[in-house]
């Protein structure tokens, strides 16, 4: 699972309860995409999240 190059947000787990209140194990993943950004003035692909790119932290190349 790739993790944001930026504020490092990956998957985070938890549990599906059911009805009964039967758990399971489960996993929630990051908003994350490949994106070509300018990293020291240079085109880099790295992953990052969406809130990071709508924030602004990355400038895309």
């Amino acid at each position: 699972m790739a993790k944001c190059a930026i504020c490092g947000k990956g998957a985070h787990f938890g549990h599906n309860v059911s009805h009964s209140n039967r758990k399971t194990n489960r996993m929630w993943k990051s908003n994350v995409k490949s994106v070509k950004a300018l990293v020291n003035g240079a085109p880099k692909k790295m992953y990052v999240c969406t809130s990071c790119l709508k924030s602004g932290k990355v400038e895309r190349a």
